[in-house]
């Protein structure tokens, strides 16, 4: 899998970016604040329908401009589709897939999966827990995209619970008064449902995931593991299969729904859990290095890389020439190696280098490791040129 072009208007620096890719590695370099990130962030868009350095689409529309334009050529084997989302921010985005009639963003999902890896990046390490939820649902999607539809009815469902839930907490606070209640047990239902079938895919991730980021910070990092991924859920119990996860879902609901009243908003579900990284047997937050964070951060993104490309529907091809497969995954490495150290950056590179396609971003050439050395594009005042 690789994008064969990439096209942009009012996206983010650029009133208009026509750059033509190949499969192999290709850098995009110059000074920081030129827009090399702005590419690479739009591919990445393409093939999540998010952004990994905002939360919402407001900040990718060109200042002055109504709306963002993202076109993307993709290549899957012997198959070419071209993907074009339009961002409207306050309003909804709009999808076309090969130029046909409007479908749903969601629609496109599937069509491109990457793995990036960005300085952000530290933060599912040394972040909160949204950071690493995101990591894990993200990662859920790009592995079963009609999980994208199972996530927005979980948020759907959220926001209207928290919603009665805020107005039964306001009528006894200020008007010394009781709300009728009675819809809230159909509330928890569908909560738990769609609660159950995202637990259940998140389980499934993090039991595949976990052999493959042992192995890639063994890589990174001879001899500093192992790694293990404990997922700690708001409900607590040991159901992994989606139909007791609903009931386990369930019984947590009642259980603190007096509480959730009392506070206005919804205490229980994958909405409020957590992903534990453990270094060893400590975990890695607030104990690993800065060095070990990175390491940590990497292995994440190397073993999802793994995962994806495994999963590929065409894993079991015979590989093109340099040992490539099609079918794999896009990597997006985003100003990462300026924060490495010359061991660290070595490895990394030598593990991403035989990808299919390869994009990196960097300030200097310098900063791009030799075995990386492929196609360039120069990045300057508002202009990407090759060479």
């Amino acid at each position: 899998m690789h994008v064969t072009h990439l096209s942009l208007a009012d996206f983010r620096s650029y009133a208009r970016a026509e750059v033509a890719l190949d499969p192999g590695v290709t850098a995009f370099v110059g000074p920081n604040g030129q827009g090399k990130t702005n590419l690479v962030e739009a591919v990445g868009y393409l093939a999540t329908l998010s952004s990994h350095r905002v939360s919402s689409d407001a900040p990718l529309v060109r200042m002055g401009a109504e709306r963002a334009v993202i076109r993307g050529a993709v290549r899957q084997g012997e198959r070419q589709q071209l993907v074009e989302l339009e961002l409207n921010p306050g309003k909804a985005n709009r999808a076309r897939i090969n130029r046909s009639s409007a479908v749903r963003p969601r629609d496109v999902l599937g069509i491109l999966r990457t793995v990036l890896f960005a300085p952000e990046d530290l933060a599912l390490v040394k972040g909160d827990p949204t950071e690493r939820r995101r990591f894990l649902d993200e990662l859920v999607t790009a592995r079963s995209p009609r999980m994208a539809g199972v996530r927005a009815d979980y948020d759907r469902v959220l926001k209207q619970r928290n919603t009665l839930l805020k107005s039964a907490a306001l009528a006894r606070r200020h008007a010394g008064r009781k709300m009728d209640l009675s819809t809230l047990d159909v509330w928890d239902q569908h909560l738990a449902r769609a609660g159950a079938e995202l637990l259940a895919q998140r389980f499934s991730l993090i039991d595949a995931l976990q052999p493959l980021a042992d192995k890639a910070y063994e890589q990174l990092a001879p001899g500093g593991g192992p790694l293990a991924l404990e997922y700690k859920p708001s409900a607590p119990g040991e159901a992994h299969r989606r139909e007791e996860l609903y009931e386990q879902l369930l019984a947590a609901l009642a259980e603190v729904r007096t509480q959730e009243v009392e506070r206005g908003v919804t205490l229980v579900g994958p909405h409020r859990d957590d992903l534990v990284l453990k270094l060893g047997r400590m975990p890695a937050k607030g104990y690993a290095s800065h060095g070990e964070s990175w390491s940590y951060a990497l292995a994440l993104r190397l073993a999802s890389y793994d995962l994806l490309r495994a999963e590929s529907p065409y894993a079991e091809e015979t590989p093109a020439e340099g040992g490539r497969r099609a079918g794999e995954p896009v990597l997006i490495l985003d100003d990462v190696f300026a924060e490495l150290d010359s061991r660290r950056r070595d490895r990394l590179a030598e593990l991403v280098a035989p990808g299919e396609q390869v994009l990196v971003t960097a300030a200097v050439d310098e900063d791009v490791p030799e075995v990386l050395r492929g196609a360039r594009f120069r990045v300057g005042e508002g202009e990407v040129t090759a060479g």
